[in-house]
């Protein structure tokens, strides 16, 4: 036989399809969360109880007041109009790249490329800023009620172990500790809440007022600063996409997951700030929150939640799931990067190994190992430069990743847009299609931009460089993910054209 007629018999491996293949081999455990499940994981990334003992008090004493639950309000109105043309999407499209898919598949591989990168950043510094939150409120918790001292960092580097290893098995594990943990942090406060409601304000013996819910109470101080600590609350919203892969009947179970997620959380912190307002009462409510006397906003909830529910649940069991709260943050934050970065290296825009999956657990081990190392790496780097972990960690780095969060929100609207004009047959709805993305992508990209303005007020760094190298990092990153999506086009262009595609489809070569 001759060379010529056994080069015919034995063509040549197409070297990029079959990396493709290789890619794609791994698989993520499917059919395993129902719409409750997916939507744990949400609620779960927003922490009720530490929405309310650290967000809320804040966005009150910033922002506007007595006003905030009208924030909470009109953000919600904001993500419900977002959610709208976001699930419609959602049931013709299925990746666990969420956002960055989305933006993808609608406007090509560099703007995924960019999106991508994004959300890489936004969510590792979410993730990782929460440790240091983390470690004050478990360290304050063990001393007030064991009279033992520990280092701050010493808590973040025993969660973090703790969190790695479930990320690094089946995604049910970590769904049963979100599960327990969020159900007793929302039970707590719901006590409160009830109390609240029978017993009246002040402390007891006052009627409960509406005036929360009136334009005075909503413009008064900063308004845009109690929007934006309100839409802080909603970051990790994608988690009903970036577990799609994951879920049962992905085209019921997301959009499903995806309005339980965002009517349980807007209509919970909604009401408690309301009742929160209540209980304290309105007069002097921003001077108590800012003053001495309370030591720190984050104790205002501490301090106004004792009369109703006395000094053991909330100086003891409050307390404790304050910091459980955080650990359920900190679980499903981690999740989601892990998931992200598998979504990447499955595409070719990261290295490949972190989109393998584990052959027994068929968890993203690989990309949750790598996030684990890189916290380690950050928090060790706060903890022995001896910085803040709560006003300069925590602080720095959940803004960051919030404003990062808001900015792909925006243009995942615009995604959603996009792509519905270019595919007119797949749903003929006006609302879906076209006016709530355009609501949604607009008002989004309106409070990032007020946000990057107002930045160095966020973080308390007026004057400082860091109050614009901070938000700077947003365009470099996305700098970046253009960059690894050009070397993809020039390396592998058929990986390429398939960026963001529907992992439901079979790809086409």
């Amino acid at each position: 036989m001759t060379a010529d007629s056994n080069a015919s018999a034995n063509p040549p491996v197409d070297a990029e399809a079959e990396a493709i293949a290789r890619r794609d081999s791994y698989k993520l455990r499917a059919g395993r969360l129902g719409a409750l499940a997916i939507a744990f994981f949400v609620i779960s990334a927003a922490a009720p109880l530490t929405g309310m003992a650290g967000g809320a008090p804040f966005a009150m004493l910033l922002g506007n007041g007595s006003g905030v639950p009208t924030s909470y309000l009109l953000v919600t109105l904001l993500m419900l109009v977002f959610a709208v043309g976001y699930v419609a999407m959602s049931r013709h499209h299925t990746s666990s790249g969420a956002f960055y898919a989305y933006i993808a598949k609608s406007m090509g591989g560099k703007a995924g490329g960019a999106a991508a990168f994004v959300a890489l950043l936004g969510y590792n510094a979410m993730q990782i800023g929460l440790y240091g939150l983390f470690g004050v409120a478990t360290a304050g918790f063990i001393q007030a009620t064991f009279n033992i001292t520990i280092a701050w960092w010493i808590i973040a580097f025993v969660a973090m172990g703790v969190i790695g290893i479930l990320g690094y098995r089946q995604v049910d594990l970590s769904l049963k500790v979100l599960a327990v943990l969020v159900a007793c942090e929302f039970l707590i406060v719901i006590i409160f809440d009830v109390l609240v409601l029978i017993r009246g304000g002040g402390g007891g013996g006052q009627s409960l007022n509406m005036s929360s819910f009136t334009w005075d109470a909503f413009a008064q101080g900063s308004p845009a600063i109690g929007l934006l600590f309100a839409a802080a609350s909603f970051v990790g919203f994608e988690a009903t996409t970036i577990y799609s892969e994951e879920a049962k009947e992905p085209r019921r179970t997301v959009p499903r997951a995806t309005y339980i997620a965002v009517l349980t959380i807007g209509i919970f912190f909604m009401i408690t700030t309301w009742l929160m307002v209540n209980a304290y009462g309105q007069d002097n409510l921003v001077e108590f929150i800012g003053g001495e006397e309370l030591g720190g906003p984050t104790n205002f909830l501490f301090a106004i939640a004792e009369p109703y529910i006395g000094s053991f649940l909330t100086n003891t069991v409050m307390l404790f799931l304050f910091a459980s709260s955080l650990f359920a943050a900190l679980l499903a934050f981690h999740n989601a990067v892990a998931r992200y970065g598998y979504s990447l290296g499955r595409e070719g825009l990261v290295p490949e190994h972190l989109g393998r999956t584990h052959p027994i657990h068929l968890s993203p081990h690989i990309a949750s190992l790598s996030q684990t190392v890189l916290a380690f790496v950050i928090v060790g780097f706060f903890a022995v430069r001896g910085l803040s972990p709560d006003g300069q960690l925590f602080t720095w780095l959940t803004q960051l990743g919030t404003l990062a969060i808001t900015y792909l929100m925006a243009f995942a609207a615009a995604a959603v847009l996009v792509f519905f004009m270019r595919n007119k047959g797949l749903d003929s709805n006006p609302w879906r299609t076209f006016i709530a993305p355009v609501l949604g992508a607009v008002g989004l990209l309106v409070l990032a931009i007020y946000a990057t303005s107002q930045f160095s007020f966020l973080v308390n760094l007026p004057g400082s460089p860091l109050a614009w190298i901070l938000p700077g990092l947003i365009p470099v990153f996305a700098l970046v993910g253009v960059i690894a999506a050009i070397l993809l086009q020039n390396r592998q262009p058929e990986a390429y054209a398939q960026m963001g595609r529907n992992r439901l489809e079979p790809p086409v070569h």
